[in-house]
């Protein structure tokens, strides 16, 4: 189990079975590594989305208002005036600082999950229109969206209404650099916009443009760049989303419940390169298959077993992308025969005993 340490140049033993990151973004493990050896990757989705959300909504708060400006401004002021020069100057200045009321505004979601959907109805309650665009949305989260949310059909549609974006999308192959120049530009203009999600959803430079441009107002992102960094109209956090004690907490008692089941009786729950699988209580022993994702392959299993006089209780088979999983409830011992037997099968990739 891990939060930010980096697997990346890591070897990893070969004993291991399943690796669980406490947060949401898995770019600090080598998902393709762990595919290849049937290791199943576990993360925790909404355990830090309070932390998230909150933050988000200080942001919108902070980019509508200049209240970084003012706090610097106060801060300027020399310690030896008065009370009547200060309130003077205070008053005199204060128009510099002039910003806008979120209520009536028009906020643009994209990514209407865990953090996305309460995100969305926190907009609301502040009483701004909210607007969402998520063409991957299950239906699971797709009860979480409060029903006064408007889906749009595309990014270009969403940016081209909102005045506050705020992005709430995993980094994965499909995201990266999803917010470029073009879409950016296409903003309505004067639009915030937030990244709360991962730095490189949104291409740096084109932000500069964009700015310069008088596309966008602001950028508001929890992951400093350097070539941003000091940069006019960007404010930047020092990725504080989920720097919580609540958030950290959540996070890992997740993570470790997800593991403890999976050990215990082979179910997954929210993993990133895994189909979910639930066949609750394990009755006798259970065995956990996983094996390359092709045809035949539960038949070959089966066969097997009935070849050796075992009898199957109960079964479910799932398959993600290359990687199938199998959890088989048998009535008796299996010998070790019958076990290298099928970890000798073409494309098994690993074969569990969970008893008592």
């Amino acid at each position: 189990m891990l939060r930010s340490h980096s697997l990346e140049s890591t070897e990893i033993d070969r004993g291991v079975i399943a690796v669980a990151r406490a947060g949401a973004g898995v770019n600090n493990i080598p998902i393709g590594e762990c595919n290849k050896r049937g290791i199943v990757v576990f993360n925790t989705p909404g355990a830090n989305a309070n932390s998230v959300k909150e933050l988000v909504l200080t942001s919108l708060l902070v980019s509508a208002r200049d209240i970084v400006g003012g706090i610097s401004y106060v801060k300027s002021l020399a310690s030896d005036l008065n009370a009547d020069e200060l309130n003077q100057l205070v008053e005199t200045e204060k128009k510099k600082f002039k910003g806008h009321e979120l209520k009536g505004k028009k906020l643009g979601v994209v990514g209407l999950g865990a953090i996305g959907s309460m995100v969305a109805r926190a907009g609301l309650d502040m009483g701004m229109q909210v607007i969402g665009f998520d063409p991957a949305l299950s239906v699971e989260a797709a009860w979480r969206v409060p029903s006064e949310v408007k889906r749009k059909n595309t990014l270009q549609d969403l940016f081209g209404e909102s005045d506050f974006i705020s992005l709430h999308v995993p980094l994965i192959e499909e995201t990266r650099g999803l917010v470029d120049k073009q879409v950016l530009l296409g903003a309505k203009k004067g639009a915030v916009i937030l990244n709360f999600a991962r730095e490189p959803i949104v291409e740096s430079r084109a932000i500069i443009e964009a700015i310069d441009k008088g596309a966008i107002r602001t950028y508001v992102s929890d992951f400093p760049v350097p070539e941003l960094v000091g940069h006019d109209g960007v404010i930047f956090t020092p990725h504080l989303g989920a720097s919580t004690s609540e958030a950290e907490e959540n996070c890992a008692v997740m993570a470790a419940d997800q593991l403890i089941d999976f050990i215990e009786t082979g179910n997954i729950t929210n993993s990133v390169n895994f189909p979910s699988v639930s066949m609750g209580v394990r009755r006798g022993i259970r065995l956990a298959v996983v094996n390359k994702n092709v045809p035949g392959m539960l038949g070959q299993i089966t066969s097997l077993l009935a070849a050796k006089g075992v009898n199957v209780a109960d079964l479910i088979n799932k398959s993600r992308n290359e990687l199938a999983y199998n959890l088989i409830d048998i009535e008796q011992d299996l010998d070790g025969d019958l076990l290298s037997s099928l970890r000798s099968l073409d494309n098994v990739m690993s074969v569990r005993i969970i008893s008592d």
